[in-house]
């Protein structure tokens, strides 16, 4: 759904094939949008991979395929990030290892001896702790002065004034206060009350309202049915298979086909507890790395993705780009309208390493034979609606400084250097 409604709303055009080129993460510049129409056939490709994942055919091959793929989209562009862009890579990367197409699948009508009706917990316990993680860390997040003082959650309702029925209501002091609360608690709260069984059957029903609503007022693509599918990993074996399976009910009976006697140990779990150690350990650091990265994440952007800091913040900025030719002293007003498109015009002004790339790619198109070019930048940018502040350093020539991936860039100005007139 997400591949094939990429194509029809337009967002594969908007995204990969207008744009002179796309700002993709830094390093994999390498990675860019096929020529032409090329992104539409790749997304084709990547729904029918999606739908021969879901019906279990050639299942190892489909899900490793699309795996690939849409890692390498994800990180071939940023300009329209989401963090259930990345949420999908990880789950993809998990269920090339899971035992997904072993009971009613075609693989199993193709080849009776994969059939199976169980499967190990760590199955399970992988997909509940990665909610877990996502959840823990979008709450704390927005254990900041904007959400408590309902700063964010009126922008982001701000643009929801003309829906039909609700937009009005969506615009009240106190319907933003139940929106700000909700949103800490239930991402808090919502992975421990699923697991237990007093609890679960409420939580679920929260969910679906959540959700819901997240679907209608954000409109964020598969992301909220995608959390609510996740539901099946808290429910028992047994209730999953009367809701899904009634017409097979062997288990009913006791005699659950395939199923091993006692507790069952896999023979690779000293590999797994390796390997999902170090993966677990790098989830757990990603989230927290901007605390060890100088000034203020929402003001310099540094360490922000990867980490589920979700709606938080609303950014906005004026810049302007100066290429210098040190050879000659030529100077030149670079015309931004000539290279972006309105989306990347939007991003350009406040996003750090927007304008760092933008800044090597004007190196690389100005430079000649022997030339030396310099870029340098006047910006000022605003978080939140708060009054705009100078962003980027003028006298630092950004076409010749290197990019810092780990720490701070000394080039972006202080989050509490004094404000500049609006």
């Amino acid at each position: 759904m997400e591949c094939y409604g990429a194509i029809i709303t337009g967002w594969v055009k908007r995204t990969l094939i207008e744009p002179r080129f796309t700002f993709n993460f830094i390093g994999f510049d390498w990675l860019q949008p096929l020529p032409g129409n090329g992104m539409y056939f790749y997304f084709f490709i990547m729904g029918t991979l999606g739908v021969l994942i879901m019906i279990g055919y050639k299942y190892r091959f489909s899900v490793i395929a699309f795996t690939i793929m849409w890692a390498a989209v994800y990180l071939m562009q940023k300009t329209s990030y989401n963090n259930h862009y990345y949420l999908l890579v990880l789950i993809s990367l998990f269920m090339c290892f899971f035992p997904a197409n072993r009971s009613h699948s075609l693989d199993v009508k193709k080849i009776p001896g994969l059939k199976s009706d169980s499967m190990y917990s760590w199955v399970k316990w992988a997909i509940i702790l990665q909610l877990f993680i996502v959840y823990t860390y979008a709450s704390v997040a927005k254990l900041y002065g904007d959400w408590f003082d309902l700063r964010i959650v009126r922008i982001l309702m701000l643009d929801k004034a003309d829906y039909y029925i609700i937009g009005e209501l969506l615009q009240q002091p106190w319907i933003h206060r139940i929106i700000a609360i909700m949103g800490i608690f239930f991402d808090l709260l919502i992975v421990p009350a699923l697991l237990w069984r007093p609890t679960r059957k409420i939580a679920f029903g929260v969910s679906i309202f959540f959700h819901l609503f997240n679907s209608i007022v954000f409109q964020i693509g598969i992301f909220p049915y995608l959390s609510l599918a996740f539901a099946v990993f808290f429910f028992e074996p047994e209730t999953i298979r009367k809701i899904f399976f009634k017409k097979k009910l062997p288990f009913l009976s006791g005699k659950i086909p395939n199923l091993p006697a006692g507790r069952q140990v896999p023979s690779y779990k000293n590999i797994l507890f390796i390997l999902g150690g170090v993966y677990f350990l790098v989830q757990l650091l990603l989230p927290i790395r901007h605390h060890f990265i100088k000034d203020d994440v929402l003001w310099t952007e540094e360490g922000h993705r990867l980490s589920w800091r979700m709606m938080l913040r609303s950014r906005s900025g004026n810049i302007k780009f100066r290429v210098l030719n040190k050879k000659s002293g030529e100077s030149v007003q670079v015309n931004l309208d000539d290279y972006l498109t309105k989306k990347q015009g939007r991003r350009i002004g406040s996003y750090p390493d927007f304008i760092w790339q933008f800044a090597q790619r004007l190196k690389k198109e100005y430079a000649g034979k022997g030339e030396s070019i310099a870029v340098y930048v006047t910006s000022k940018a605003s978080v939140n609606g708060k009054p705009y502040k100078a962003f980027i350093d003028p006298d630092v020539d950004l076409a010749n400084t290197r990019w810092n991936y780990f720490g701070h860039n000394e080039w972006i100005l202080p989050s509490k250097k004094a404000e500049i007139p609006k």
